[in-house]
């Protein structure tokens, strides 16, 4: 591997808009906000009982899903193309992985739930980054990543913490 191969792509260390930029800053460090709040409302016992967390599936969702908040706007707000950002990038690509596929094992009332419809979008967007980092499609690849970002991980979240009756709901307001 050559020292050209683990420089950044471009001088700033940036190569997102500054637009997308605001907006991961301003989801990243919300959620992370918000998700810190929530469990140490948890841990220092102000929430009520939490019965959804001795389910296997959901132990397996928030422990996959809380490191892949920071590590995914880490990853977009910090230089691109060394070594660091491609093997992080492939672990939070796999956090993200996981993230969904436990979600398939967590049902509400017996059945799936408007929110599973960000299994198959996080699955698919995975499924294109790969794709366009291997074709060296790096616009692509940064766009299927944003969105991932913000579509498959922020969206959810939110409505994680809107949703009365939701574990991170729960947490959070009680």
């Amino acid at each position: 591997m050559t020292a050209t191969a683990l420089k950044p792509t471009n001088k700033s260390g940036f190569d997102i808009s500054p637009t997308a930029r605001t907006m991961v800053s301003l989801a990243c460090f919300t959620m992370c906000f918000v998700c810190i709040l929530a469990i140490g409302r948890a841990l220092l016992g102000m929430a009520p009982d939490l019965p959804y967390l001795q389910k296997l599936p959901v132990i397996i969702h928030v422990a996959s899903v809380l490191p892949a908040v920071p590590l995914g706007g880490y990853l977009l707000l910090a230089a691109k193309g060394t070594a660091r950002h491609k093997r992080l990038g492939k672990l939070w690509l796999v956090l993200m992985l996981v993230t969904a596929t436990s979600a398939i094992f967590i049902q509400s009332s017996g059945g799936f739930s408007w929110i599973h419809i960000f299994v198959p979008i996080t699955f698919h967007a995975a499924w294109k980054t790969v794709a366009t980092a291997r074709q060296g499609d790096i616009a692509g690849h940064k766009k299927h990543l944003v969105a991932m970002y913000l579509a498959a991980l922020m969206i959810p979240g939110i409505a994680a913490f809107m949703l009365p009756g939701r574990l991170m709901n729960t947490m959070l307001l009680g």
